[in-house]
């Protein structure tokens, strides 16, 4: 079997991520693709034509095998994950999915594979170096010594270190990508899963259509994050992919915002103005997370440069016309008045 012959896949490929990298991949003039997921086809975020779209359990060894049977390339982005909210419920959950990074290194070593992409996450990151909502921009050594996000960061950490000495022990090429906060079009805006751009344009978006002019912020609004827009992601993956860097290197933006800047930000691209009821009991995570980007710069002479304006406004516009889609000029399922306690008049 020649290259051109052998497949690339990418896994998680009903996910948000793994189908704007499924698009494009396709836009890269790739054919032989294969796209994998565990959820029903009409579940996925996207679906691309062309493509050998698989409904399969990656936490299953058999079902890994004959994912990477003939395949060159393998994107592993499959994880139980969602936003803070999720991820701070569902912890065993999210250590499940050792089982698909586990079968599917072991499926590529033996299936001849010959790069191998993780997507990790800045949750890797030790605890006590995010303290503090003006956090210094954390560099890809400070995930050492570990202290990573309970649950699902400690099942990143795990995978990949698995990576690094699969690469040592098999010469397995391995590629690892810390991503940083990714929102975009077409990702999860309800339900559970989706992340603070996403959640908090659809409670402006519920603010302008219920015409009552307030909204609930997790936490006390200060906490910081830096969020990356899902384009420089996919650009960023494929440079990493591409590089001869084997260790993990950070995928974010730069630009720290607090999550009471956020909000602005979208109250701004909607023309509102909010008051905020604040939810201190909610799940928030660490107090602030920045990506340190000068590796990725030396590596890849390349960081992500979509401003989160730029980003948040064509977030904003999608949200409000898939709400619209989905409720027409009603109220989700999920609408309640905010829970908490505090407010602030603006």
């Amino acid at each position: 079997m020649t290259k051109s012959d052998r497949w690339i896949v990418v896994t998680g490929a009903g996910g948000f991520i793994g189908g704007h990298l499924v698009a494009d991949l396709l836009r890269r003039g790739e054919r032989r693709l294969r796209a994998v997921d565990c959820k029903p086809l009409d579940a996925w975020h996207q679906v691309h034509d062309g493509v050998d779209n698989r409904v399969m359990d990656l936490s299953r060894r058999e079902t890994c095998e004959q994912v990477c049977a003939g395949a060159s390339r393998v994107y592993q982005l499959a994880a139980d994950m969602g936003g803070m909210g999720f991820i701070e419920t569902h912890k065993a959950s999210c250590m499940l999915s050792v089982l698909i990074d586990t079968h599917m290194l072991l499926a590529a070593r033996d299936c001849g594979v010959e790069r191998f992409f993780y997507a990790s996450s800045a949750c890797v990151y030790a605890a006590d170096k995010q303290k503090d909502p003006r956090v210094t921009a954390l560099r890809e050594e400070d995930a050492y010594p570990a202290m990573a996000e309970d649950g699902y960061g400690w099942e990143k950490l795990f995978s990949e270190r698995m990576g690094r000495h699969f690469r040592e022990d098999f010469g397995l090429e391995t590629r690892i990508a810390r991503y940083h906060n990714v929102y975009g079009p077409l990702g999860s805006w309800e339900g559970g899963r989706e992340k603070a751009p996403a959640a908090i344009c659809r409670k402006v978006v519920e603010a302008v259509l219920s015409r009552e002019h307030q909204i609930e912020i997790w936490g006390n609004g200060e906490q910081t994050r830096s969020f990356l827009y899902i384009d420089d992601c996919v650009e960023g993956t494929q440079r990493i992919v591409d590089s001869s860097c084997s260790e993990p290197l950070n995928l974010g933006s730069s630009e720290l915002v607090s999550i009471n800047q956020l909000v602005g930000l979208a109250e701004e691209i909607a023309g509102v103005r909010l008051t905020r009821y604040y939810a201190p009991d909610a799940p928030v995570g660490v107090a602030g997370r920045n990506s340190d980007n000068t590796r990725l710069r030396s590596v890849t002479d390349w960081e992500p440069s979509i401003s989160l304006r730029q980003g948040l406004e064509r977030t904003y516009k999608w949200i409000y016309d898939a709400y619209l889609r989905r409720y027409g000029g009603r109220l989700g399922p999920r609408s309640a008045p905010p829970r908490g306690a505090h407010t602030r008049n603006r």
